[in-house]
């Protein structure tokens, strides 16, 4: 059966879990508890940053950004999972699947690139403290943020409307829990290997450049934070540094071992628990990596939880 033109396609069909019959309501369950921990800990880290007068600083106020791009990033998929969990026709049509897809990328880029401005922030901060409040300033964080927000919509424009400009035949059902390109473009007909070239470029692009610079940066960071004199400061200095670094090996890592794995080794039941990986757990994992392993957030939840029961 072939459609051969896009009037014709009504959408397709996400297999997700669908595999493990019985357990998807376990699964349900699993996953409505990581997206309610999720949207939690985000919210209260975003709470606390407004609130709290001494986290007003440029790193908290990337970190608040984090935080709002870390709970759409996980809507745009979580919601439409739990729904196929409990249904038993897992249907997405192609609006909902170009729209689920465009704010997948617009968030996933724009998470890059505030990991980026952190890692800046970390780097100026550590390496330059005399200078950290000149350089960053409030104009200069303000613009920073609206260049990393801006960044996701060119990327998620482009990557969807060109995947979606192909016309789409043989089985209309996607081997994944979500809108991702690799599922999608295997239903494509046509010659798309100028659409894979672009795509591994922009994926390249996206994930190892932004990778690299913060690599580059906590190269920097290390070597000042060695020639420190004190035991203490040298603690002091890479305790600021130790969530973000958690936070981007597990995003990086995870995003890099889906979208760079050489397609011999592809497989669907691989490639959705890699997606599971940095799509819900490391959102999950996020506000309490803050929370646990940073001090001032650590103090400001005293401070907070004091007024509350005082």
């Amino acid at each position: 059966m072939a459609w051969p033109n896009q009037t014709a396609f009504n959408g397709f069909i996400l297999l997700g879990f669908s595999n493990l019959g019985q357990l998807q309501g376990l699964l349900f369950v699993v996953f409505m508890l990581i997206y309610m921990l999720t949207l939690t800990g985000n919210f209260f880290i975003i709470l606390l940053t407004s609130m709290d007068p001494t986290l007003c600083s440029p790193m908290y106020f990337f970190l608040q950004n984090l935080s709002f791009a870390e709970v759409g990033f996980v809507s745009t998929t979580i919601p439409k999972v739990l729904v196929d969990l409990l249904s038993e026709q897992k249907t997405i049509s192609l609006l909902e699947c170009r729209t689920q897809m465009f704010f997948f990328f617009f968030f996933g880029t724009t998470e890059c690139f505030l990991l980026i401005a952190m890692a800046y922030d970390r780097f100026v901060a550590i390496c330059n403290p005399l200078r950290y409040m000149v350089i960053m300033n409030r104009k200069f964080c303000l613009l920073v943020t609206m260049a990393t927000w801006s960044s996701g919509f060119p990327v998620g424009t482009a990557q969807t409307m060109w995947l979606f400009s192909f016309p789409f035949c043989g089985s209309r059902t996607v081997s994944h829990f979500h809108c991702d390109t690799p599922p999608i473009l295997q239903l494509a007909c046509g010659d798309t290997s100028r659409f894979e070239l672009f795509s591994l470029i922009g994926t390249f692009i996206i994930i190892i450049c932004p990778f690299t610079l913060i690599l580059i940066s906590y190269i920097y960071i290390l070597d000042t934070i060695l020639k420190m004199p004190s035991a203490e400061g040298r603690h002091k200095a890479f305790s600021t540094c130790s969530s973000h670094i958690i936070v981007v090996t597990l995003f990086y890592g995870t995003a890099s071992l889906t979208y760079f794995r050489p397609r011999s080794n592809y497989s669907p039941e691989t490639k959705q628990l890699l997606s599971l990986s940095y799509v819900i757990i490391t959102p999950m994992l996020n506000p309490i990596i803050y929370s646990l392993r940073n001090k001032e957030v650590k103090n400001a939840i005293s401070r907070l939880l004091s007024k509350r029961l005082c």
